[in-house]
């Protein structure tokens, strides 16, 4: 059993262990337990695996209507976990992180079913936190987590991320077909989540016809939330080398396509870029807990693997940015060396050996 998700951050990885676990051991039955509303409930069908969604909900931070049903909702909630539980009858559970994560573990180890967290962060997370006390082993992306965790709990393993970007080779120009690009123009891919990143794309949007006219053209990825409005921003502008997405599920042949990635600084996004090996500037959301985002980035900045752009300057210098990596070839090919060393691209079968000897 797989809980957890919200976002694509916890979704993918979740997904790409269960797929590692699924070559190994085709005749298992997985589970995957969601929370109503969110999008695993979509991703994970899509991927051919089966999701029961439970009616949890986190906190809004400010006092809503919604926070009165938290209470209520997680109670519901632990109890339907409860009954899942009991009815699968799972060897092991593996929570990454998530609404739905905290019930179905907490659930599980009530019952001593054996217990995996898959932390994505640099920061830990306050449920992960309190559901690795009895959790029987935690996997992490980056090292010195046992300032969040017991030490012989943890193994550091990396993200899992899809198996399709371990290999770009190639494919370039049916990235450049795909997307409609020209082959020998430079590319930014600009990607803000899946449902986007409001400074992102305001600072794209800023600096949109400079960029076209420096001879770049731009792959970006605007999110669900801003989709309508960019799309009429950029239609109204005319601009024929400013390729606007909703949303990128080829992301192999977005990466084969790029020379300079911008990138928000979520778990998934760093790892999966530290696997592509290109120059990337992220662009940390301050939006999210403890600010994790930021801690995200500077563990790849302090190695001279990315760069960092502060969320408060990016609409005004994303342009400048760019422009001084790209005029600068040594740079840009020590920033992809780097990133390259950081990476782990065997995370999903590592995990899946931790949850073997789970199961022994």
């Amino acid at each position: 059993m797989i809980s957890g998700g919200g976002t694509g951050g916890h979704i993918y990885p979740a997904i790409a262990i269960a797929n590692a676990w699924k070559e190994s051991y085709p005749d298992s039955e997985i589970l995957f337990v969601g929370a109503l509303g969110k999008m695993e409930m979509q991703k994970v069908p899509e991927e051919g695996y089966q999701i029961v969604g439970l009616p949890v909900a986190g906190l809004q931070r400010k006092l809503t209507l919604e926070n009165l049903k938290f209470p209520f909702k997680l109670l519901q909630s632990l109890l339907k976990a409860r009954k899942i539980v009991k009815e699968f009858r799972p060897d092991v559970v593996v929570g990454v992180g998530g609404y739905a994560s905290g019930p179905v573990l907490y659930a599980a180890q009530s019952k001593g079913i054996p217990t995996l967290v898959q932390e994505q962060n640099s920061y830990a997370g306050l449920t992960n936190k309190i559901l690795a006390k009895k959790a029987n082993k935690i996997c992490v992306a980056y090292p010195e987590m046992d300032r969040f965790f017991p030490g012989e709990k943890i193994a550091y393993t990396g993200n899992p991320v899809r198996k399709d970007i371990l290999d770009l080779d190639g494919k370039r120009e049916k990235g450049c077909s795909h997307f409609k690009l020209e082959e020998g123009k430079k590319t930014i891919l600009v990607l803000g989540g899946s449902l986007g990143a409001r400074t992102l794309n305001q600072a794209v949007l800023k600096d949109m016809k400079k960029l076209q006219k420096e001879g770049y053209q731009v792959l970006w990825q605007c999110g669900k939330y801003y989709f309508k409005d960019m799309l009429e921003k950029t239609e109204a502008a005319g601009l024929p080398h400013i390729h606007l997405r909703e949303f990128i599920r080829e992301m192999d042949l977005a990466y084969a396509v790029a020379d300079v990635i911008v990138s928000r600084a979520g778990a998934l996004s760093v790892s999966e870029l530290s696997l592509v090996g290109k120059p990337v500037i992220f662009i940390p959301s301050p939006n999210v807990a403890e600010d994790h985002q930021t801690k995200n980035a500077m563990a790849y900045v302090n190695h001279e693997a990315a760069w960092l752009l502060k969320d408060k300057d990016a609409v005004g210098e994303l342009k400048m940015k760019i422009d001084e990596l790209m005029s600068n070839p040594q740079t840009v090919e020590t920033l992809g060396i780097n990133m390259k060393q950081l990476a782990k691209p065997d995370a999903a079968n590592a995990i899946r050996k931790e949850i073997e000897k789970l199961v022994a």
